[in-house]
C-alpha cells in the first residue's frame, strides 16, 4: 500500500469549504478503484489538516499520478483545492 499525506492549513473560515470539497471530489478521486480518500483535522491547531490518499499498490499510485499530470478535470480540482489553503501543502509519500 502507498499512502500520500497532504498536510496543510485552510484559509481562515474555510474548514467547511474544504470538507465540502473533499466530499464532492472523493468519488472522482476514488473512481479508478483501489484508492481511498480521508480528511483528518488537527486537534491542536485550528484549520490544520492531513488529507490521506491511500492506494492499494504501486501500480494504482502510478496510474493516479498520470491522472494528476494529464487529466484536465483532476488539474481543475487541484487548483480549486489549493485555493482553499492558506499556505503551500506539504506532500509526503509512505509505503506500508
Amino acid at each position: 500500500m502507498i499512502e500520500l499525506h497532504l498536510r496543510g492549513k485552510v484559509a481562515a473560515g474555510r474548514q467547511a469549504d474544504l470538507e465540502a470539497f473533499v466530499a464532492e471530489t472523493s468519488p472522482f478521486y476514488e473512481a479508478p478503484g483501489g484508492i481511498r480518500v480521508r480528511l483528518l483535522w488537527s486537534t491542536t491547531e485550528e484549520g490544520r489538516f492531513i488529507e490521506l490518499i491511500e492506494y492499494a499498490d504501486q501500480e494504482t499510485y502510478d496510474l493516479d499520478q498520470e491522472r494528476v499530470e494529464n487529466d484536465p478535470t483532476m488539474k481543475a480540482y487541484l487548483e480549486r483545492w489549493r485555493s482553499l489553503l492558506s499556505e503551500p501543502p506539504v506532500v509526503e509519500i509512505y509505503r506500508a
